[in-house]
């Protein structure tokens, strides 16, 4: 590799590296905040808040490594510019494609990067993530049942609790239990308690209380005053029976759905929708990056600043994410979607690199040159 070459990829992979840790930092503040009433409801530890977040980031990194490398290329190719650094190394005899190949080499690390982490590591953090906050959420001792408020515990039971403490028991308890209907309603009132899980699901074990069933047809109460009474939780099975989104699945899965799961059926089209996403999305790395020194290398070069040619590149990287988003869920109904999805991605590319390449460099400075010299006709 070229001294030049070397020297370009080594400022680039500063700046996209920098670039790349900023927009993460963001995205994990914004993320964190979404787990943050989940672990402290759930009463878990500082890690799983931590983990959590970090399990969602795989996912952003779709979006943060292209626009990182293209706001890097931006940066760097006008300080370039504007230092006469890129005019210097054109005097030697540089092609625009010769100045472009180190942005085009790290777009390909890049995509690799991208490839490996769609189609293997985002969805089973992702799957990890979900399973995670399925978890916590069971949890019902400290998630369902929170203080002063009467928590709906399945279908048929209502539990009150009037205070929570430091060391798990819970104290004034009121379980009204409607589950059974060959029986009469019950409530259960009870000085303390505590939920403990088995093999078969929750139990609410509470002491000093008492038992009372009121018969509405005669009208009489009923009580039973015990030490110690267990009551049966209904088992929580959002975690074992939640089924698994497309976005959670490798690409192994998506491509051998189970045709046994109704749910997988009625996906079918989802699943190729997100097995091309993953496919095409690690490609707008390279695209950015050649969209922004398509714009910079191009046409004539200012000194002071190209704020213009950089408006028209970002606005120009804006609308094509936009259309690849939308292009995304049409995917998910219509194959026009997919069709568009490939298109926003290859053509820039394509169309990039033969401008970029030496085989339109002539034609390019020949339309230039004409156009100067017919300017000059028409002032004389």
């Amino acid at each position: 590799m070229k001294i030049f070459n070397r020297y370009i990829l080594k400022n680039l992979t500063i700046a996209t590296g920098f670039i790349a840790i900023v927009l993460t930092m963001i995205i994990f503040l914004t993320q964190s905040l979404r787990f943050l009433e989940i672990v402290i409801n759930a009463g878990s530890s500082g890690s799983a808040f931590w983990i959590l977040t970090v399990l969602a980031l795989p996912r952003a990194f779709e979006i943060i490594l292209p626009l990182s490398l293209m706001a890097s290329t931006l940066f760097l190719y006008n300080k370039m510019t504007i230092d006469s650094e890129l005019v210097a190394m054109r005097g030697t005899g540089h092609s625009s494609f010769d100045l472009a190949k180190p942005a085009i080499i790290l777009g390909l690390i890049l995509s690799i990067l991208l490839w490996i982490l769609t189609l293997w590591v985002t969805p089973v953090s992702l799957s990890k993530m979900q399973q995670m906050r399925e978890e916590l959420k069971s949890e019902l001792s400290n998630f369902l049942f929170k203080e002063g408020i009467f928590n709906q515990v399945g279908k048929g039971i209502t539990v009150y609790i009037n205070q929570k403490m430091n060391n798990g028991e819970l104290a004034g308890l009121m379980i009204h239990d409607t589950r059974d209907e060959t029986k009469l309603p019950s409530t259960i009132l009870a000085k303390r308690g505590i939920i403990i899980s088995t093999n078969n699901g929750h139990q609410v074990v509470v002491y000093d209380g008492a038992r009372q069933e009121i018969n509405p047809k005669t009208g009489i109460l009923q009580q039973l005053r015990f030490e110690r009474y267990i009551i049966e939780l209904p088992e929580n099975q959002s975690v074992r029976k939640r089924w698994a989104e497309p976005a959670e699945r490798t690409i192994w899965e998506l491509l051998n759905p189970n045709i046994q799961d109704e749910q997988d059926i009625k996906n079918l089209r989802s699943f190729t929708a997100e097995i091309h996403r993953r496919i095409v999305t690690p490609l707008l790395a390279i695209a950015f990056p050649l969209i922004a020194l398509l714009s910079l290398l191009l046409g004539p070069t200012d000194r002071r600043g190209q704020a213009k040619k950089i408006t028209i590149a970002i606005v120009t990287i804006i609308i094509l994410e936009g259309i690849f988003l939308m292009s995304n869920n049409i995917a998910r109904h219509n194959n026009i979607g997919i069709f568009i999805m490939y298109a926003i991605t290859i053509i820039p590319i394509a169309l990039s690199l033969l401008f970029l390449s030496g085989k339109t460099e002539r034609l390019r400075y020949q339309i230039f040159f004409s156009s100067k010299s017919q300017n000059a006709r028409s002032e004389i």
